[in-house]
């Protein structure tokens, strides 16, 4: 009996489109992606996002079915507002990076296009260890953030090209 009602219980998860936090329905020309230019975190979010979908990162433009090309990727730390003291009691966080898609055949697909993130955070004077390793996470968040936002101009740029007509 607990047999089956796990087995209904598998089968009712599958059939109403539970997926997994993270992951995409990658359509055929996302499968392999090649990522030119950007920071080695913002590569391994890549490579960790398209892997959970079912995809790769490919070494190549040539093996790959888009290319990203990443422009003028920068993240910036200001202070935000001060204690008494004059240290800095809240942080902002600005990841910015410049992006354009390309085809397998190196046709533009869309032109530059910025993304911007911010990120605020809270710098308590008494727990500067912990806080480094918080602005660490967030900065991870920041660039899974980038990487679902392309992937998801991605989708949209394939899902718009007009499809080649057949004789």
């Amino acid at each position: 009996m607990k047999k089956c009602s796990v087995l209904i219980m598998v089968l009712l998860l599958t059939a109403c489109g539970y997926h997994l936090r993270g992951t995409f329905d990658l359509p055929a020309g996302l499968k392999k992606v090649y990522l030119q230019g950007g920071s080695a975190p913002l590569r391994e979010q890549f490579s960790k996002t398209l892997q959970g979908s079912s995809g790769q990162l490919v070494n190549s433009a040539g093996e790959a079915g888009i290319t990203v090309r990443v422009f003028d990727a920068d993240i910036k730390q200001r202070g935000v507002s001060l204690s008494a003291g004059g240290r800095s009691n809240e942080f902002e966080l600005h990841y910015r990076l410049e992006y354009e898609l390309r085809d397998s055949a190196n046709k533009v697909l869309l032109a530059r296009e910025p993304l911007d993130i911010r990120r605020e955070y809270f710098n308590d004077q008494q727990d500067i260890i912990a806080k480094d390793n918080e602005e660490g996470v967030i900065r991870n968040e920041m660039y899974q953030q980038a990487v679902r936002g392309i992937l998801n101009r991605m989708r949209a740029v394939l899902e718009t090209k007009p499809k080649p007509k057949f004789k």
